[in-house]
């Protein structure tokens, strides 16, 4: 019996180390090399895990992620006919090596922007759009900062090392999550090979993003590297409906650094798979809560969220909560489908967003001065609408 014990209490003490291991293994912590990196779930944009994600950094050639979706936006036609100006065709390496005065069109730069980080095509694009290069990275800054990366500035279109030229590991991802949105950039990210021609020559260009080949689920997005940011990368991959991006800027420099920044990027999206997964939190016409009405026949008022939100969530549980804000009475009159207040959604105590609620009916005022006027322009109406008939006595 005592030997039956303690074999039980080994087997006991080997399952919960070994769910111990397991559980550790789940939750562990994604080593990274990178000086700044982070991952997001870009459908709800929550940071899942960061290392320096505010800390201004040169980002190199994830720039062009920016520049892409500027042309993009502002292109009248991706036909268009750029010609190529003395300016762009002296742009260092790397390059399509364009020469001044030649003719090519706007989306054979885009596809050499992306696929192979031509930084001649960079500048080809930006004067061509922007009129001047230096209008074109003020467009992009303007551009980030609407979309809430505040602490990103543009000086080059390429990503080349320049006073005054930054961003920040949040708000690349902030960046790529904006132009995954566009088809065409995907289409153009996701571009193995691009043959094409201009007035002078034939182009072959080939996407150097390993990730698309190595990574399951992988779509994008784009590489970097000088000698101030040292290898960079913006990654995006998705499974089972979770899309995350990752991005890693000072991986190292050198032939490690080069290796680097895609051990770094898989350790990041494998950490994001292996830990979480995508879950509703609201749906679109959930019930919110009821509104008191004063000063009306119709004292109460259904509410709902105008939203959804789903988002990445741990396996292993996490406190979720939504918490409907709204005032406790308002008088009438109150209109249909406004918005009277939000739900804001906390995670583990934290508040991460919010979502609209709007009422689901109306309520007319009813008081003694509202029922007076009802009454006037009753009477009135009635005047107008019948026949007054006056009779008068016979002599």
């Amino acid at each position: 019996m005592k030997r039956l014990v303690m074999y039980l209490s080994v087997v006991a003490m080997v399952f919960f180390v070994g769910a111990t291991i397991a559980w550790a293994e789940q939750i562990a912590e994604p080593k990274v090399e990178a000086t700044g990196a982070v991952l997001v779930e870009s459908g709800s944009g929550r940071v899942l895990w960061s290392k320096n994600k505010d800390e201004q950094m040169s980002m190199a050639s994830t720039t062009k992620i920016m520049t892409a979706i500027i042309t993009l936006e502002k292109a009248s036609s991706l036909d268009e006919i750029v010609t190529v100006s003395k300016r762009a065709a002296s742009a260092p390496k790397v390059k399509m090596f364009l020469d001044a005065g030649e003719e090519i069109r706007l989306d054979v730069l885009l596809y050499a922007l992306m696929l192979q980080s031509s930084n001649d095509a960079a500048v080809a694009i930006a004067e061509h759009i922007g009129g001047t290069l230096e209008d074109f990275c003020a467009a992009m800054t303007t551009k980030a900062h609407e979309l809430g990366a505040i602490n990103t500035s543009f000086k080059t279109p390429s990503g080349l090392d320049a006073e005054g030229h930054y961003s920040t590991p949040h708000d690349m991802a902030i960046i790529a999550a904006y132009a995954l949105q566009n088809p065409k950039f995907v289409e153009i990210i996701n571009t193995s090979n691009y043959n094409a021609v201009s007035n002078k020559r034939t182009y072959s260009i080939v996407n150097k993003n390993r990730l698309l080949n190595e990574f399951g689920g992988a779509y994008g997005v784009k590489t970097g590297f000088t000698n101030k940011a040292g290898h960079c990368f913006v990654g995006v991959a998705q499974k089972d409906g979770m899309h995350l991006i990752s991005v890693v800027l000072a991986s190292g420099w050198g032939d490690k650094g080069r290796e680097q920044k895609w051990i770094d990027t898989k350790q990041l999206l494998n950490y994001g798979f292996e830990n979480f997964e995508i879950q509703q939190i609201v749906n679109q016409g959930d019930a919110a809560g009821i509104l008191q009405i004063t000063r009306t026949r119709t004292p109460q008022i259904e509410l709902f969220y105008n939203d959804e939100l789903e988002m990445a969530v741990r396996k292993d549980g996490e406190d979720i909560s939504v918490i409907p804000f709204f005032p406790e009475a308002l008088p009438a009159p109150i209109e249909a489908n406004i918005q009277i207040g939000e739900g804001r959604i906390y995670i583990q105590g934290e508040y991460f967003s919010s979502i609209p609620i709007y009422t689901a009916g109306s309520a007319e005022r009813h008081d003694l001065k509202t029922s007076l006027e009802k009454v006037a322009r009753a009477f009135l109406r009635l005047g107008t609408e019948q026949e007054i008939k006056v009779v008068l006595p016979e002599f």
